[in-house]
């Protein structure tokens, strides 16, 4: 088994695939990448039992194969090549030797047939989705979903597809984003959980791709497809809590406000603010916009006045800041619109422009308790 490929091309698929490696693996096998190679199409592999992704390049070959090659020492060296042809030869001494433009490199790889198969989706259901829809969705509602262990189906994302349109929500009890695109549909109804960490890895490859992404999916797993690579994971098993039921519908007080003008304000107050509640206390009268924050134990606090436009009662009500910081910072709206009820019921924030048509997002932040 032999064949030549470009430096630079193998380490940016391969860089893409070593995120799906884990830093400490049950099984000494998933170290490695994977090589399938068929006459002048290279298969590259990587899994950690739950998410495998492959990717196909264009090699130089005429032969067939396939090795597990250490994937840590396979990146360190490919790092550090100039852009140059490498040739690769799989010899009889269970070593494979890489041969550059200076020198030789031999590396020990295991037999290709003790790497774990690719899970076969049986009776997929399928959409077909641009990649930057995709990395856009991902992006705005992952930095919501939860990390805790024992609520399992809140640490993913819940994908809702139907012939109206596609949402996607992420939750951890204290925020919730709820993502709604209606330029895109799907032929069937389909709900399903998807973790983290394919996810990330998606957000990264598909940023700014406009190439389409087929999704494949049944009760157990999910298949992505794109240009020359597939990423299949297993599903969060579960039923998603009823969101729809924590966002209230009744809130009369709305808040209009420039958006970069409030996070700027947050995030100064804040650093004024209980390092462990992270509280700050929001009063609105009028076209007034009170923030501040207080740590009583080392008397520090913080005090800023915004303008904005506010239909509604006077109220003051507490959030966490790291909350409303994060949700801020991942809108790209000018102005931003926060509507509310009581001091004791959610707050929903929404972008009032920069949004494309047929694109909703909705998010939501509990208050916390103020002590007057």
């Amino acid at each position: 088994m032999k064949f030549i490929v470009s430096s630079t091309y193998l380490l940016k698929q391969l860089q893409v695939l070593g995120g799906v490696i884990n830093s400490s693996n049950t099984l000494p096998i998933l170290d490695n990448f994977l090589f399938e190679l068929d006459s002048s199409q290279l298969t590259v592999s990587a899994s950690d039992l739950e998410t495998t992704m492959a990717s196909t390049l264009d090699v130089e070959s005429d032969s067939k194969g396939s090795v597990a090659i250490p994937a840590r020492l396979l990146l360190d060296t490919l790092k550090t090549f100039p852009e140059q042809p490498l040739t690769f030869v799989v010899e009889e001494n269970n070593t494979v030797e890489i041969s550059s433009n200076h020198g030789k490199y031999a590396l020990a790889y295991a037999d290709g047939n003790e790497f774990p198969k690719a899970i076969a989706l049986e009776d997929p259901s399928k959409t077909v989705i641009t990649g930057d829809v995709l990395a856009t969705a991902i992006s705005k509602t992952i930095f919501a979903a939860g990390n805790d262990d024992l609520r399992p189906v809140m640490s993913g994302v819940f994908f809702q597809f139907s012939t109206e349109g596609l949402t996607f929500v992420a939750t951890d009890a204290h925020k919730l984003v709820k993502y709604t695109r209606e330029d895109v549909t799907a032929n069937q109804v389909a709900e399903f959980i998807m973790p983290k960490k394919p996810l990330n890895l998606l957000k990264g490859i598909l940023a700014a791709s406009e190439d389409d992404v087929t999704i494949e999916y049944n009760e157990s797993n999910a298949k992505f497809t794109f240009e020359n690579s597939v990423l299949i994971c297993r599903l969060i098993d579960g039923k998603y809590p009823n969101y729809e039921a924590v966002i209230p519908k009744e809130n009369p007080n709305k808040l209009v406000i420039d958006r970069n003008q409030f996070l700027n304000s947050v995030r100064r107050v804040s650093i004024f603010s209980n390092k462990t509640t992270h509280q700050i206390r929001l009063k609105i009268a009028g076209a007034e916009l009170n923030i501040s924050a207080e740590d009583i134990d080392y008397s520090n606090k913080a005090e800023e006045r915004l303008t904005c436009d506010y239909q509604g009662d006077d109220m003051q009500i507490g959030f966490n800041s790291r909350f409303l910081t994060e949700m801020l910072n991942n809108l790209n709206a000018d102005n931003v619109q926060l509507e509310m009820s009581m001091p004791n019921r959610a707050g929903i924030l929404t972008p009032v422009d920069g949004l494309d048509e047929g694109e909703h997002i909705t998010m939501l932040v509990m208050p916390v308790m103020l002590n007057n």
